[in-house]
């Protein structure tokens, strides 16, 4: 039980510390804590086990339209998991808890980024359960890449989406709106996997490049939370 605990803390407090740095962003009419932890949860939780459905569904409509593993794999992760996964996660902001608090342009950015780092702490506690059967220091150096990159990763990519939905709820949009910031998301989430999965650009290279993408986008993301708050209009 000890085991499990150790590393439920170590995949989930600095998730929570990120979600309460992005959160606290804000200087003026910051979010409500409950808010901040309904879409944390669902990330955790809800956005997981639909976007593992989702991707073994259509992983297996690939797998039996394409027989190469390689090509297979390429898929899943550079196609299959950034779209389900960038589906389900901002799926959060529609709760009722978390739909009532988005009052302003950069609120849907901090409840899509609070939504996205649940979900990387729930697959980072999975990733940290197969790491340690290859050693204790492979189990540090891989959890320490999953906990920088991943987690800012999820982060940056759901605000995205969560940017969209706000806007188009609070300017009474359709939901063919979010859609552009949905490709957004799907295209940031792609790129990460993509550099940080595959060799042809070398491994090592491609995590500095992952890591570097991931905390440049987490930049970005808390520099439009900030000039959102004081009263800037949008992304561009």
């Amino acid at each position: 039980m000890l085991y499990y605990i150790i590393l439920f803390i170590i995949a989930f407090a600095p998730a929570a510390i990120y979600a309460i740095w992005i959160r606290n962003t804000e200087k003026y009419e910051r979010e409500p804590w409950g808010a901040i932890a309904i879409a944390f949860l669902w990330g955790a939780s809800i956005a997981i086990i639909a976007s593992l459905i989702l991707e073994i569904i259509l992983g297996i409509s690939v797998a039996s339209s394409i027989k190469d593993y390689n090509i297979q794999s390429f898929i899943l992760a550079v196609i299959i998991a950034p779209f389900a996964e960038e589906l389900t996660k901002p799926m959060a902001l529609s709760l009722r808890g978390v739909r009532k608090e988005i009052n302003e342009l950069e609120d849907g950015i901090i409840y899509g980024a609070a939504a996205g780092l649940g979900f990387s702490a729930t697959e980072n506690l999975l990733y940290s359960i197969n790491f340690l059967s290859y050693g204790l220091l492979v189990f540090i150096i891989l959890v320490s890449i999953r906990t920088i990159g991943g987690c800012l990763l999820h982060a940056s990519a759901t605000a995205f989406t969560g940017y969209g939905y706000g806007k188009a709820l609070l300017y009474g949009e359709g939901v063919a709106k979010v859609f552009p910031y949905f490709i957004a998301a799907i295209a940031v989430h792609s790129f990460y996997n993509f550099v940080l999965s595959f060799e042809m650009i070398g491994g090592l290279v491609g995590v500095a490049i992952a890591l570097l993408f991931a905390i440049t986008c987490i930049k970005f993301v808390r520099r439009k939370i900030m000039e959102l708050d004081l009263g800037g209009q949008s992304f561009r």
